[in-house]
């Protein structure tokens, strides 16, 4: 049984030509058109494909918009997201909004079918130009969450802590920071006490386990 696909776009021409290109290919099926938001959501409710290749911008609408309706009533169609430029923006709404794919307009058809093959076993597929800044907003998404793991803390608690996840003992710790030992027990004290832990080694954990050291 063929893939069922649709095909959105503002302009009648790329439809055409896209239409044309994949149904050269064997197992494509093209059943259905929309040239706007409105218009895309509607006939992909009408005629439920299994596969939708969504231009990002419509003249009428937006596409991350018809991404998001389609996906809320529709959660098992796959939807490609097509572009013309690498927007970093527009990247992270179309995969917010639920795309399985983002491609630029400018790959080859041998690149396009293989994203298409791809979403009809369920991968991503990603223009190979946007990886790297997927991977560098992950990475920031990822240290933006290990620092607030220690949003609560002060400098000096911070500080305090790392020697503790070093294995520090107050009086290492009073000698190190230039701090009296009572000073030190104080500070261990806010530390537990603000990261709701029991004792020096849940401390330690937690401050490996969040990556202290790389928010410091």
């Amino acid at each position: 049984m063929p893939l069922r696909l649709m095909l959105v776009d503002d302009h009648e021409v790329v439809r055409v030509g896209m239409k044309t290109l994949l149904e050269r290919q064997d197992g494509f099926a093209v059943v259905a058109e929309a040239g706007s938001e409105d218009e895309a959501v509607t006939e992909a409710q009408l005629v439920q494909p299994d596969i939708i290749l969504m231009d990002i911008r419509l003249k009428s609408g937006s596409g991350i918009a018809a991404c998001q309706r389609i996906m809320a009533a529709l959660p098992k169609t796959r939807i490609i997201m097509l572009t013309s430029y690498a927007e970093d923006e527009l990247l992270f709404a179309a995969i917010r909004a639920g795309a399985i794919g983002y491609v630029l307009k400018q790959v080859g058809s041998g690149d396009l079918i293989r994203a298409i093959n791809n979403a009809a076993q369920g991968d991503g597929s990603l223009d190979p130009s946007l990886t790297q800044k997927v991977f560098s907003q992950v990475r920031q998404s990822l240290q933006a969450q290990e620092s607030a793991a220690f949003d609560e803390l002060t400098s000096q608690e911070r500080q305090v802590l790392l020697h503790i996840s070093h294995g520090a003992t107050n009086r290492q710790i009073a000698k190190e920071l230039h701090l009296s030992d009572g000073t030190v027990r104080n500070y261990v004290s806010n530390v537990l006490s603000k990261l709701h832990l029991h004792n020096r080694a849940e401390a330690a954990a937690y401050a490996i386990e969040h990556k202290l050291q790389d928010t410091l």
